[in-house]
């Protein structure tokens, strides 16, 4: 069930963090200043880190917070970036607005021409569905198809206002909740490891679990000693980190 649109690219992302991640702790108890000091292999910084920071529910979260990766979150509903920036993460977001960049809505005005509704505007897809108090209902292919019109329906309102010569922020207020919406977020490894044990957990939203996913991979590929650790140890636990 996977969206065709969703995407997660890493933008920048400090390289070799375990080994940073080591030479903050290690400063921590040394007598030499550590950027004199001989460095551990990158993936032995990685099991250092997770002995002496995370093994055994030590929860040294200090030194994780050095190393910062850098994402680009692309083609997500506009829900997924209100959970996304509620509870203290200690993420930076800079966020489509909506105020400068509505012209591929009005260009769904247009129907068919050059741009997918779907590309433009997040509906679920067909299926059986449970809210969070266990109350089951479908999402019918006419119920979908209804919503769709609907899109179309707010998009022309919105293209309609602008030709009037409305601003772009008033005229984005009749637009469906779920536009698409790209952002920039950036996170340390404490901040990483926090988000995904809030949102990768089984009753997060469903679009921001495949959010969580998404980075997932990137997180493996960049510090894997320690992202094997929380794989074990937290990953849809919603143990949260401080």
């Amino acid at each position: 069930m996977n969206d065709p649109y969703f995407r997660v690219s890493c933008l920048n992302r400090t390289e070799q963090p375990q080994t940073l991640i080591w030479q903050a702790m290690h400063q921590d108890y040394s007598e030499q200043c550590v950027a004199c000091e001989p460095l551990p292999s990158e993936a032995e910084a990685g099991r250092i880190a997770v002995q002496r920071l995370l093994q055994g529910g030590r929860g040294h979260y200090g030194p994780l917070e050095h190393p910062s990766i850098t994402f680009s979150v692309g083609w997500f509903p506009h829900s997924v970036m209100q959970q996304a920036r509620t509870h203290r993460a200690g993420v930076s977001f800079d966020v489509q607005s909506m105020r400068y960049t509505g012209q591929r809505v009005a260009q769904i005005a247009r129907r068919g021409i050059g741009i997918d509704i779907e590309e433009v505007f997040y509906l679920r897809p067909v299926g059986e569905y449970t809210d969070r108090q266990g109350k089951k209902y479908s999402y019918t292919v006419k119920l979908r198809a209804e919503d769709v019109e609907r899109c179309y329906d707010a998009a022309e309102a919105y293209a309609c206002k602008l030709e009037l010569g409305f601003a772009e922020e008033h005229a984005r207020g009749l637009l469906p909740f779920d536009f698409r919406q790209h952002f920039v977020v950036s996170f340390n490894v404490r901040s990483l490891m926090h988000f995904l044990d809030l949102r990768a957990k089984a009753d997060a939203q469903w679009e921001i679990q495949q959010l969580c996913e998404l980075m997932w991979p990137h997180f493996q590929e960049w510090a894997p000693e320690i992202a094997s650790w929380y794989e074990k140890n937290r990953w849809g636990k919603a143990r949260l980190a401080p």
